[in-house]
């Protein structure tokens, strides 16, 4: 009976020494992989969460300073570069793709008028963003981290410029709408198709 007892409390005692090697190699295995790439630092305001989609242009920005309107500011701006970016890249796209499609009698003229103005229409736009997300922080040192998402709506957009086409006589005559909007919807798609 007591070599019963002595067999059972060996056998205990190796599956708790074993339990507890193995906890240890996770933890450890853990440990190695955060010491080697470092801590996952999850962003407020990011691409991840304010990317351009098919209704949506966005930007994002951060900045960080001793002083929060200096980094409220610098923040607000890389946010708007970037939209302004991304939407002069995406209408640049759409002109291309737009007055390549259609056939006028003067189609150099007709492009050149219409690359300026959406070039026009969209420098207009952007100046009526609006504020997606806002995040302030502030470490035990006193800087401030300041994340900044902004976007414009593409209806927006495109209401813009095919408001700016029907006051133009001559962009008017050779103007396709439907076409237009097509392309712009399409290129929309891709955007949203390339979320991070």
């Amino acid at each position: 009976m007591k070599k019963f007892e002595l067999t059972k409390t060996l056998f205990l005692v190796a599956a708790f020494v074993g339990a507890v090697s193995l906890a240890s190699c996770k933890g450890s295995k853990k440990a190695a992989v955060s010491d080697q790439f470092g801590k996952e630092v999850v962003t407020p305001c990011s691409d991840e969460d304010f990317h351009s989609d098919k209704t949506h242009f966005r930007g994002t920005g951060n900045a960080q300073s001793t002083n929060l309107s200096t980094a409220k500011r610098k923040a607000s701006l890389d946010a708007n570069a970037m939209l302004a970016a991304g939407v002069n890249r995406t209408i640049k796209t759409v002109t291309d793709r737009y007055t390549q499609d259609i056939t006028v009698g003067e189609a150099s003229e007709f492009v050149e008028k219409f690359e300026d103005m959406t070039r026009s229409v969209v420098n207009q736009t952007l100046n009526n963003v609006s504020t997606a997300c806002n995040k302030t922080l502030q470490n035990k040192e006193g800087l401030y981290h300041v994340f900044v998402a902004v976007e414009v709506a593409k209806d927006e957009m495109l209401n813009n410029i095919s408001d700016r086409i029907s006051k133009n006589d001559k962009l008017k005559l050779d103007y396709d709408k439907m076409k237009f909007e097509n392309i712009f919807n399409e290129e929309m798609a891709k955007l949203e198709a390339e979320r991070p």
